[in-house]
């Protein structure tokens, strides 16, 4: 029968050991299994190293609707060299593909958000086929760059008759489903329109269709199968784990149950299985109750550094001195169980967060996520949009998406993973492993500065005027080549300032306005 307190029309058959998670007992058990501590959900983390003496390289990118060919030459030009540990790839399943616009204001034929539109899970997207995919996942495996995917399996379509692959389709008829398959037609939703009116109620949220998306009934044997084999397929081509797009809307226990069936990745390790909760809902359905089912996206962090550099509304500055205390210590999720982040590509649209058109403040924003620690840190790369938050990443009029081209004063595509501060400050991070935040000093304002223990040191200016300051640095005497300022800056070469730690560990430093000064013991010149 049903694991939660329903009626069903059709109740599910059970010819297999159910996942249980129980919360107040605070383990999550599988029948005649070991039990698992309460939030251990035992998955790779993408990090190498976990203390303060041993580098780390877990640093992700998001390169947002890139297609194949280019996240591949991104791994092999700039995200293996640079020290990524991981990229973050597209939905690659087959999508609807729109043939008509809507009515009122619908001007764009082909969306960014069609690839959240399953219809079938061959892998015939926007981004390139099924050969491409493969070929892109074993080009960044030999890259050093581990691939994690957007992975949506809480629904399909909410409109539309044709995908990408060509398929046709009817409202709950697909390839792999039937109306039996999803909470509506099955009477699993409480709601009067099957759609989430209350985003506070349970049922609701699990078992009603999300923005008029077919909700699948991802508590049923069948449907955790198709999507098992969906990702089992991603991971035989070598994925390293998933973002789960819409986590809160499937629910603990069925997040639970999915997982357990999933293979372990090349690596040999258990998938990385990161879920995307936005928070503001109580109780079972805060982002804190999922880290019992796996990560989970900082979706409220980013809210605390968009108000840090740029307090909401977009004419104030905020104060960067506050992020002192950011992470746990401000209320966040565990370190442990988050990705870090200071945009995705909802929130750097719908207002939650900085995005490229900050300018200066997002790089700075990104080098700070890099430096502090909290999380495992993911770069946002994706392209611009103008008022119409739904614009489509470049494409061929049929909706296919075309190479990415970072080059021009103005470019379409927005690559922050090449920013010269941001790469480098890649390094930086692994570099300093796990250090502990020492020296921290601030102006109370937006003049901020801190070392990681004695291996790393930032200053990081968010006000309009260059400020010259004496910092206790941590870092043994030399002269340090600043890696925000310098192209280069290895085997003793420095192509940009120059920073002299005295035998006290202080540097006088220059720190230019809405700009930073880094130095490592990687960036040692003598």
């Amino acid at each position: 029968m049903d694991r939660r307190s329903r009626t069903s029309a059709n109740p599910p058959s059970r010819g297999r050991r159910r996942l249980w998670t129980l919360l107040a007992a605070g383990v999550l058990i599988a029948a005649g299994a070991v039990p698992l501590t309460l939030g251990s959900l035992a998955q790779a983390d993408p990090s190498s190293g976990s203390n303060s003496n041993r580098p780390v390289h877990d640093v992700l990118t998001n390169l947002f609707e890139w297609n194949w060919p280019s996240v591949a030459n991104e791994c092999t030009t700039v995200l293996g060299p640079k020290g990524y540990g991981g990229v973050q790839v597209a939905p690659p399943q087959d999508s609807v593909k729109r043939t008509q616009l809507g009515n009122g204001s619908d001007t764009i034929l082909h969306p960014w958000w069609e690839v959240y539109q399953p219809v079938d899970y061959n892998l015939t997207s926007r981004m390139g086929t099924e050969d491409q995919f493969k070929a892109m996942v074993a080009t960044c495996r030999k890259a050093g760059v581990k691939v994690y995917v957007d992975a949506v399996i809480n629904h399909m379509t909410g409109q539309g008759n044709l995908s990408y692959g060509g398929v046709s389709y009817t409202p709950y008829h697909y390839p792999d489903y039937t109306p039996a398959n999803f909470h509506v037609p099955a009477g699993e939703c409480p709601s009067s329109d099957g759609g989430i009116q209350d985003f506070n109620n349970l049922l609701q949220v699990f078992h009603c269709n999300l923005l008029g998306l077919e909700d699948l009934r991802t508590q049923t044997d069948y449907v955790e199968t198709k999507l098992a084999g969906y990702l089992n397929k991603l991971i035989g081509y070598g994925v390293s784990g998933f973002r789960v797009d819409a986590a809160k809307h499937i629910g603990q226990e069925d997040l639970g149950a999915i997982y357990a069936r999933l293979h372990n990745t090349l690596d040999g390790q258990r998938p990385y299985w990161v879920l995307e909760d936005f928070g503001g809902s109580p109780g079972l359905l805060s982002p804190q109750a999922f880290t019992t089912a796996g990560s989970v996206l900082g979706l409220d962090g980013v809210k605390q550094l968009r108000d840090a550099f740029k307090s909401y509304p977009a004419d104030h500055v905020g104060s960067i001195a506050t992020l002192r205390a950011y992470g746990e210590e401000s209320g966040l999720t565990p370190s442990s169980k988050t990705l870090v982040f200071v945009q995705n590509h909802d929130t750097e649209r719908n207002g939650d967060a900085l995005n490229y058109k900050d300018g200066a403040r997002n790089i700075l924003a990104n080098e700070y996520i890099l430096a502090y620690g909290y999380g495992t840190p993911q770069v946002y790369a994706g392209f611009a949009f103008g008022a119409d938050t739904n614009q489509s990443p470049p494409s061929t009029p049929d909706g296919q998406i075309t190479n990415t081209d970072c080059s021009g004063a103005n470019p379409t595509w927005i690559c922050i993973d090449r920013d010269q501060a941001v790469a480098n400050m890649v390094s930086w991070h692994n570099f300093v492993g796990a250090a502990p935040i020492a020296n921290w000093w601030d102006d109370q304002a937006n003049l901020i500065a801190f070392s990681r223990g004695n291996k790393g040191w930032i200053t990081i200016n968010n006000g309009p005027a260059a400020q010259t300051r004496s910092f206790s640095t941590g870092l043994p005497r030399g002269v340090y080549c600043d890696i925000i300022s310098s192209a280069s800056f290895s085997n003793g070469n420095c192509s940009g300032t120059s920073v002299t730690v005295d035998r006290h560990g202080m540097a006088t430093v220059t720190v230019p306005s809405l700009g930073s000064v880094a130095i490592f013991r990687g960036s040692k010149i003598s």
